[in-house]
C-alpha cells in the first residue's frame, strides 16, 4: 500500500499544480485594456457632446426687421452731437432729465455713459457717447440699436432744444 501513497501524492500535486496555471493563465488571454481600470491622469477626456464646439447661435445678431425698418424710415431717435467732453456732457444731460416732465430715471450708469430712463410708457436708454466732435447723445434699446417710437424721438427733440444742439 505504500506504493500508493506516493502515487496520489503525486497526483494532488499535479492537480493543484495544474490548477494554480490554469487559474492564472486565464488573465494572460483577457485584455486588460479596461477604461476604468487606467489611472485617471491616463483616461481620455470625456467632453459633453455640447461642449466640444464654440455656441455660434450669437455670433452675429442682426437687427431686427421691424427695427431696421424703422432706422430706415427715421422713426427711430436720432441723436445729436454736443461740443462738450463726455464727462460734462453726461452731467449736462442729468440736469436736463430731471426738468422733463413725466420721465422717470431708473438707474444712472456714469462709467457707461446711460441713463436708464421710462418716458410716456416705455423704457428705453439714453446713452451718452465721446466723439471726436465733443459727445453723441441718442436713445437706444436694450440691445444697443436706435430706439424706436415716439417717446424717444419726443425725448431726444427736448434733449436738443435743452442742451442747445442742431
Amino acid at each position: 500500500m505504500r506504493s500508493n501513497v506516493p502515487m496520489s501524492r503525486a497526483v494532488v500535486a499535479t492537480l493543484v499544480l495544474a490548477g494554480i496555471v490554469f487559474g492564472s493563465g486565464c488573465s494572460w488571454f483577457r485584455k486588460t485594456d479596461d477604461l476604468y481600470a487606467q489611472s485617471p491622469e491616463m483616461r481620455p477626456l470625456e467632453v459633453p457632446p455640447d461642449l466640444d464646439l464654440p455656441r455660434t447661435d450669437a455670433a452675429v445678431n442682426v437687427p431686427s426687421a421691424a427695427a431696421r425698418d424703422a432706422v430706415a424710415s427715421g422713426q427711430a431717435s436720432g441723436g445729436f452731437t454736443v461740443p462738450s467732453a463726455r464727462e460734462e456732457a453726461f452731467a449736462k444731460v442729468g440736469e436736463a432729465l430731471a426738468t422733463v416732465e413725466g420721465l422717470t430715471v431708473t438707474t444712472r450708469a456714469e462709467a457707461l455713459g446711460v441713463y436708464d430712463v421710462s418716458y410716456e410708457g416705455s423704457n428705453f436708454l439714453v446713452r451718452v457717447a465721446g466723439t471726436e466732435a465733443g459727445s453723441y447723445i441718442s436713445a437706444v434699446d436694450p440691445r444697443g440699436l436706435p430706439a424706436t417710437g415716439d417717446a424717444p424721438k419726443k425725448l431726444i427733440d427736448a434733449l436738443r432744444q435743452s442742451l442747445g444742439a442742431r
